[in-house]
């Protein structure tokens, strides 16, 4: 198991950035600096650092630079700082300037374990405000060949990338500060040829406001470009002739930030995270864009020798990824999810010349966010309430509690209420084609429940028609996902399906949003929270002393399959992955962030025996038994950025499939 909980063997990969003091004019101080923290980062496992733009010199040399004393100095840091690497695991990032023949670069030079890997030039040279760096330096870009640095011939240009030859997936690129400010940054190019990680030794003066535009930059770029951005600013010791310096780092991956520093720190700054390297390949494969103009670039490849053990995971992983733990982004989420259902229903009917809108209402979760839906669509459109026709239809398992929610909840929203008991049709129906329940036997099997399920949504049809409406589906997709909705003639079928890109997680914080901020009147606000706190269930099975019908029971927490459907539906991950982040995000109650509102008393933990277990029954549903009512969907609106299940959309699949290779992968994996 030490292998499974490994964060290189499950394709994560430890960067850092750092700023440190700088002694001017003084490259071994600063290279004996470097190394301190370069001790440091092979302590904690780190795949690789950046450090600020000109670091073995200083930045702030200005005419200096052209001095054999500060030239020859670099050099010499460099090679000696190299030779201390040999016993080392990360990859250094570390600025000089570098003579090659008679033109002076602004370099960052790549080494590791012993050796000096590449050489990569600063492409584009600032000369505007404070700068004027094309007085000293030559612009690297379109540079290619090699560069002799002691007694090696070392690769040298704009052209490279640092391939881990035994870490799938990292390949290093470098930018040099200016560079990420262009029209075009070479990030781009060092991206699409097959760069997964950018790092950016920086200099980067601080003004009133330059630091929030640097940090827009890095997060804009990590998303265009689908990397991981290290960034390192210089700080403390750099002159203050002109310019102030805060020395900031940090760490962006795919447009989120995964660390960041204090500024104006006096003394070393070091922040460390683990970027998703398979996360950032399936985002890659998914866009056709990545992989290409490799021809471009010399690849340096090195090997890592990363260890293969539990080092823990520096980076959050969300118990629940479709409901943000950040209350502003919560509430941000709530608000589209809620108005996206509302507009899109509009305009379905609007579209379809309906003049009222069917639902059946069970007092449960889907059916309530559904209803609400349908009153606010019918408000925008200027139709009276009465017009959204409800309709409880109690069958053989329906409890009071639920039955008394969804009246107390139709006349809260002042929409047409009826009741519609389903039973006497289904006692005639399971007498019709002979079941066992029709003679007095307690047989509640997937017919009776199925017969019950059914007839209700063959009611709704039919009262459809006759009322010149179409029906509003309920079922979400958490239930799509698992199959755990009727084929056909049940609730997997209606005119059109609100909730059909919503997973019951969100829908549970969608409601506790309505309920604070929706503008409800009357006494909605307080049957939705009692709705929302409510035991799942299909109330399909009479209780005849095994309590009531639990769907969590059945087909597993939804919290933990939601987390599964997030995995598998937005990046393909393997089960034993998805099993690894999901102890990592549910192993502990007091880890980690919970959403706004989410109740005390229903924050638990799950072990890993508990997580494959419920990952196994979602693996069999989702790949073997469920797809062909997925590829018959009816028309909904696509929610969450994790995906869709419509086959005209985000997800097709055979119908006929398997999940013979996702099961054999989790066993084989996790030893469980």
């Amino acid at each position: 198991m030490t292998r499974f909980r490994s964060l290189y063997h499950q394709g994560f990969a430890r960067i850092a950035a750092c700023t440190l003091p700088v002694s001017l004019a003084e490259p071994h101080a600063n290279a004996e600096r470097v190394l301190e923290v370069l001790k440091e980062c092979d302590r904690q496992r780190v795949a690789t650092v950046v450090f600020p733009e000109l670091g073995l010199t200083g930045y702030t040399l200005d005419d200096l630079r052209f001095q054999d004393v500060v030239l020859d100095g670099a050099r010499t840091a460099l090679e000696w700082l190299a030779r201390q690497t040999a016993d080392l695991m990360s990859v250094a990032v570390v600025g000089l300037p570098l003579c090659r023949g008679e033109l002076l670069y602004n370099c960052a030079a790549v080494i590791h374990r012993g050796r000096i890997l590449g050489v990569v030039p600063k492409s584009y040279l600032p000369r505007y405000r404070e700068f004027y760096e094309p007085r000293q330096f030559t612009s690297g870009l379109g540079t290619s060949g090699l560069v002799r640095i002691g007694s090696a011939e070392v690769p040298f240009g704009a052209d490279l990338l640092f391939e881990a030859h035994d870490l799938p997936g990292l390949t290093l690129g470098v930018e040099i500060c200016e560079d990420l400010w262009v029209a075009n940054p070479p990030s781009g190019m060092l991206a699409q040829a097959g760069a997964s990680v950018v790092l950016n030794p920086s200099a980067s003066p601080v003004t009133i406001g330059r630091t929030d535009d640097r940090s827009l930059l890095c997060q804009a770029q990590s998303m265009r470009t689908l990397t991981a951005y290290a960034y390192a600013a210089a700080g403390e010791g750099e002159s203050t002739t002109d310019l102030a310096w805060d020395g900031q780092v940090s760490i962006h991956e795919n447009g989120r930030l995964l660390a960041q520093s204090d500024r104006f720190p006096q003394g070393e700054r070091l922040v460390v995270a683990d970027v998703d390297l398979d996360l950032l390949r399936q985002e890659r494969l998914r866009t056709g864009q990545f992989g290409v103009g490799r021809d471009r670039f010399r690849t340096i490849e090195f090997a890592l020798s990363a260890p293969l053990e539990d080092l823990g995971l520096k980076r959050d992983v969300a118990r629940f990824p479709f409901v943000p733990s950040d209350p502003k982004t919560l509430a941000r989420d709530c608000y589209e999810a809620w108005t996206i259902q509302v507009s899109a229903l509009r305009q379905r009917l609007q579209a379809s010349g309906a003049q009222r809108a069917v639902i059946g209402v069970s007092g449960g979760l889907d059916s309530t966010l559904a209803l609400l839906v349908a009153v606010r669509a019918a408000d925008e459109l200027g139709w009276p309430r009465t017009h959204v026709l409800a309709y409880t239809m109690p069958g053989f398992a329906t409890g009071s509690e639920s039955r008394g929610l969804a009246h107390a909840l139709m006349s809260a929203l002042g929409v047409e209420t009826n009741e519609l008991d389903i039973r006497p049709a289904a006692e005639t129906m399971l007498a019709g084609i002979g079941h066992p329940y029709a003679e007095g036997k307690p047989v509640h099997d997937i017919t009776f429940e199925n017969v019950q399920a059914g007839l209700r949504t063959d009611f709704l049809f039919r009262l459809a028609n006759h009322r010149n409406g179409i029906v509003i589906g309920t079922g979400d997709l958490s239930e799509l996902a698992l199959g755990w909705c009727t084929y056909g003639v049940g609730d997997q079928m209606s005119h059109y399906n609100v909730n059909a890109g919503m997973p019951k997680t969100l829908i549970q914080h969608v409601i506790r949003w309505l309920v604070r901020e929706g503008g409800l009147e009357g006494g909605a606000p307080d049957v939705l929270e009692k709705i929302v706190n409510a035991e799942i269930s299909p109330e399909l099975v009479p209780d005849v002393g095994q309590g009531i019908q639990s769907t969590e029971q059945m087909i597993g927490p939804y919290a933990l399959q939601d987390f599964t459907l997030f995995y598998v539906l937005r990046y393909g991950f393997r089960p034993s992955r998805i099993a690894f982040l999901a102890e990592k995000a549910w192993g502990r109650v007091t880890t980690g962030s919970w959403p706004r509102h989410f109740p005390e008393d229903r924050r638990k933990s799950y072990d890993l025996e508990e997580i494959c277990h419920w990952l196994r029954i979602f693996i069999h549903r989702f790949f073997a038994t469920s797809q062909f009512k997925r590829s018959a969907m009816p028309n909904g609106p696509k929610i969450v950025a994790g995906g869709s299940l419509s086959p005209r959309g985000d997800w097709r699949a055979p119908s006929d499939g398997n999940a013979r290779a996702w099961l054999e992968e989790l066993k084989q994996n996790t030893a469980m």
